[in-house]
C-alpha cells in the first residue's frame, strides 16, 4: 500500500490565463443560448433532481494526514445536498446522463480558497471515477459547441479535428453518458478531480452504506420515495495522492488504483429530508477552505468558468 505524499505538483502553463479567457467567452455565449431557451439557470447540471437537508458526522481517530480542514475535528456538521442531471438541457430524468451530487458542508470557518473567510465547504461529485476529456480545452470546446445543437457540434468538431478524432470523441462521450445508472442511493460518487487536504491531495468519494437499487425508472422519483421512507447514509471517503504513476494529479482520465491507494472513511453523510430550494446557492468547487483548494488544470479552469456561469444565472 502506497503512503500519502505531500510531493504533488500542479503543472501550470504560461498561457493558462489566456486560454481560460477564451474559454470564458465561449461559455458565456453558450450559456446565454440556454438561458434564452429555459430561463436563467446553471450551465451544466441545470436540472435539480432532489435537494436535501443533511448531516455530516466526522469520524474520530482519523489518521494525521486526513485531519485537515473540515475533517480536523470529529462530530456533526449541518449539510445541504443537491442531486442533479448533468445536461445543460431540461430533459426527463429517465434519459441517460451524468448524475451530479453537490455537497455543501456548513458550520465551517477558516481561510478561504478565494480569499477572505469561508463559512462553508463545497464538494461536487459525479457518478464516474474518471474524466472523459484530457484537459479543459477539450471539455469546453465540446460543451459549448453542443449548446448550439448536436449537428452543428459534430460538424465543427470534424472541421477542427478531422473524422477519426471526431468519431473517437463521440464514442467516448456516448460511453460516459450511456453508462447504466443504478440510482442515487445505489451508486458511489467521486469528485474525480482532486482537492487539497491540508498539505496532501485527495479525491473525495461518497459510497452508500446500504446500496439500494432503483425501483422506478425515474431516478428522481426513486430517491424522493426513498427519502420519504427514511434517511439515506453514505460513507464519505478520501483517496490520497501517492505518486504521479498511480495517482496522476493532472491526467484525470486515469482512475486512481484503489489497490495502491485505498479509500479512507472520514465520516458519514446522512440525507435527512427532501425539500429546500437551493437554486440561489452557488455550488462551486472553489467555494470553501484553502485547506481544500481544488487542484489541477481543469479545476483551475473551473474557477473562472463557474464565476461566469454564476454571473449569467444570478447577475
Amino acid at each position: 500500500m502506497a503512503i500519502p505524499s505531500t510531493e504533488w505538483k500542479e503543472q501550470i502553463s504560461v498561457n493558462e490565463a489566456e486560454r481560460f479567457q477564451r474559454q470564458g467567452k465561449a461559455i458565456r455565449a453558450a450559456h446565454a443560448l440556454k438561458n434564452a431557451r429555459y430561463g436563467k439557470g446553471r450551465f451544466l447540471h441545470r436540472k435539480p433532481v432532489v435537494t436535501a437537508e443533511a448531516r455530516l458526522d466526522i469520524a474520530h481517530d482519523l489518521p494525521e494526514h486526513a485531519r485537515h480542514g473540515v475533517f480536523a475535528s470529529p462530530g456533526p456538521k449541518r449539510a445541504l445536498v443537491r442531486l442533479s442531471n448533468g445536461a445543460f438541457d431540461i430533459q426527463a430524468n429517465t434519459r441517460p446522463d451524468i448524475r451530479g451530487f453537490a455537497l455543501r458542508i456548513l458550520d465551517v470557518e477558516g481561510e478561504a480558497a478565494l480569499g477572505g473567510i469561508a463559512d462553508h465547504q463545497d464538494f461536487l461529485l459525479i457518478n464516474h471515477d474518471s474524466f472523459a476529456s484530457k484537459d479543459s480545452n477539450e471539455f469546453v470546446e465540446f460543451a459549448t459547441l453542443a449548446a448550439h445543437g448536436q449537428a452543428s457540434a459534430i460538424w465543427t468538431l470534424f472541421l477542427n479535428h478531422g473524422l477519426a478524432a471526431t468519431i473517437s470523441r463521440l464514442k467516448t462521450l456516448a460511453a460516459v453518458i450511456g453508462k447504466p445508472f443504478a440510482g442515487f442511493a445505489a451508486e458511489r460518487f467521486n469528485t474525480v478531480l482532486p482537492h487539497r487536504i491540508g498539505p496532501y491531495a485527495a479525491k473525495l468519494l461518497l459510497v452508500p452504506t446500504s446500496p439500494s437499487a432503483m425501483t422506478s425508472k425515474d431516478p428522481g422519483a426513486d430517491i424522493e420515495a426513498k427519502l420519504k421512507a427514511g434517511p439515506i447514509e453514505y460513507r464519505l471517503c478520501l483517496q490520497f495522492y501517492t505518486d504521479e504513476s498511480a495517482t496522476p494529479l493532472e491526467d484525470h482520465r486515469k482512475v486512481w488504483d484503489e489497490g495502491m491507494t485505498p479509500l479512507i472513511e472520514v465520516g458519514r453523510l446522512t440525507l435527512l429530508k427532501a425539500g429546500p430550494d437551493l437554486e440561489s446557492l452557488k455550488f462551486d468547487p472553489w467555494g470553501g477552505l484553502e485547506d481544500h483548494r481544488p487542484l489541477g488544470e481543469i479545476m483551475r479552469a473551473r474557477k473562472s468558468a463557474y464565476y461566469i456561469s454564476q454571473k449569467a444565472r444570478l447577475g
